[in-house]
């Protein structure tokens, strides 16, 4: 039998938890809520959890979209017209009755919530056998789970996924082969101060972004895109003997990726600077050196504050003993360590810690409680962000205002979400939304500094 073009989506609990609103981004498709999600989203929405709040922003959103339609309108779909591009498309919203379900006529055991979508789908896929039914889930197991019961169709959620392929995600920096000086032909440069500006010719960086940097095969050359056109790009060039000669709070780059990021966090002009790479590669204490030396040494903010995502177990905090920030201390200790660090030649390290902080007005924050906040005059460096969904992730942004920075790193091969993979992580999708934002950066700091062990593991386990 020939497939229709409309086909069913039915989705699982986590798509709306990841994204409320997702039910509105199936174009003229009709999407299918099995009973069984609405009841999950019951028990979550009362939780004190950061998901508890995605949870009831979806309830509302399909009351919103169900309110004037009949039980049989629901359960047979409810028209809902979306916009693609300058176009109308319409396809259903509905509600499937699984605990109409019976035992006996069901391949899966009905007493686990995953089973009953898992049915769902494969009592739609028996109702229409000549339209695509697809069940979308984030959930790994039940992926593969589904497709053993005999799920035709079965996908992860996609519309906030921007790459592919991992590969291909913006590292933030150009690399020419060879000689730049001798690849790019024609150059005329202009003096500005001690500044220096260069003009090329487009074609020579098949991909341009706002403050991209470049460097090349040669110990001299470094420089950043400052701006473009459809056929010539404006450079600002660093000298890559300047830039390793940076310092922040006592402390140098060891590397060019380094040096590259050192000079995005040290730019007032950027309100976000996003450090990614492998474990021991420096985003940290990068992050918290050039955060102390503009708040304490130049004055640029009046506080520094310190936020991360935290694991299931610790969403909720409120068990913990003591005042937010000793909540928060045993998820941190990244920064703490990193303070440590940069303070270990201090006769009395716990006076100078304790001086410092206090200095720098650091504060450790829970990512719960960022909502509704409006940051001002402040460096927020939020860690681990490759644990944070695309809504998490924008959550903070949008809580960052007038003269507030915010440094954001992660490291795509430490994922510890049970829903989350590289390429749908927030800190990707971060990356690519913003590589067009004049006011941010990017750099992937490529090589591990912690130490010798730590880049043979990186490099071998």
């Amino acid at each position: 039998m020939t497939e229709t073009g409309v086909k069913f989506y039915v989705l699982d609990t986590n798509i709306l938890l990841h994204e409320p609103l997702a039910f509105l981004n199936f174009q003229e498709h009709n999407v299918v809520i099995p009973m069984v999600v609405l009841e999950e989203l019951d028990r979550i929405k009362d939780r004190q959890k950061d998901v508890s709040r995605d949870a009831r922003v979806a309830i509302r959103a399909l009351e919103d979209a169900l309110h004037d339609a009949s039980p049989e309108a629901i359960t047979e779909g409810v028209p809902l017209t979306r916009m693609i591009g300058e176009h109308k498309a319409q396809g259903t919203l509905s509600i499937f009755p699984d605990f109409q379900l019976r035992q006996n006529e069901a391949e899966l055991s009905l007493n686990e919530n995953d089973h009953r979508i898992i049915q769902a789908a494969l009592e739609l896929q028996k109702q229409h056998n000549a339209t695509r039914v697809v069940l979308v889930t984030k959930d790994i197991n039940m992926r593969l789970k589904a497709k053993g019961a005999g799920v035709k169709y079965v996908e992860d959620y996609r519309t906030d996924q921007l790459i592919d392929d991992i590969a291909l995600l913006s590292k933030g920096f150009f690399h020419f082969e060879g000689d730049f000086w001798a690849s790019v032909g024609e150059v005329t440069s202009e003096q500005d101060g001690r500044d220096t500006y260069h003009f090329l010719s487009r074609e020579y960086i098949p991909t341009v972004y706002p403050n991209q940097y470049l460097i090349d095969d040669t110990p001299h050359f470094s420089a950043r895109v400052v701006s473009y056109t459809d056929t010539h790009v404006k450079i600002l060039d660093l000298g890559r003997e300047r830039l390793m000669s940076q310092r922040a709070w006592g402390i140098s780059p060891k590397n060019i990726y380094q040096a590259m990021g050192m000079q995005a966090l040290l730019d007032p002009t950027l309100d976000l600077v996003i450090l990614t790479g492998p474990a021991g590669c420096g985003k940290t204490l990068l992050a918290l050196a050039t955060s102390l030396e503009q708040v304490i040494e130049k004055g640029l903010y009046e506080k520094i504050i310190v936020t991360r995502n935290t694991p299931e177990i610790a969403e909720s905090i409120g068990y913990l003993p003591g005042t937010e920030e000793e909540k928060m201390a045993p998820w941190l200790a990244a920064i703490t360590d990193s303070l440590e660090v940069l303070h270990k030649q201090d006769e009395n390290m716990e006076v100078s810690l304790n001086y410092i902080m206090q200095k720098a007005n650091i504060q450790f924050k829970s990512l719960n409680f960022m909502r509704g906040r409006s940051i001002q005059n402040a460096i927020v460096i939020l860690d681990e962000a490759q644990n944070l969904t695309a809504s998490q992730l924008k959550t903070i942004v949008t809580r960052c205002g007038a003269g507030t920075k915010i440094i954001c790193s992660g490291n795509l091969a430490q994922i510890d979400s049970y829903y989350l993979t590289a390429v749908t992580s927030g800190l990707t999708y971060i990356v690519e939304r913003f590589k067009g934002y004049h006011g941010s950066a990017t750099m992937n700091l490529n090589g591990v500094v912690r130490s010798s062990l730590a880049q043979y593991a990186e490099e071998n386990l």
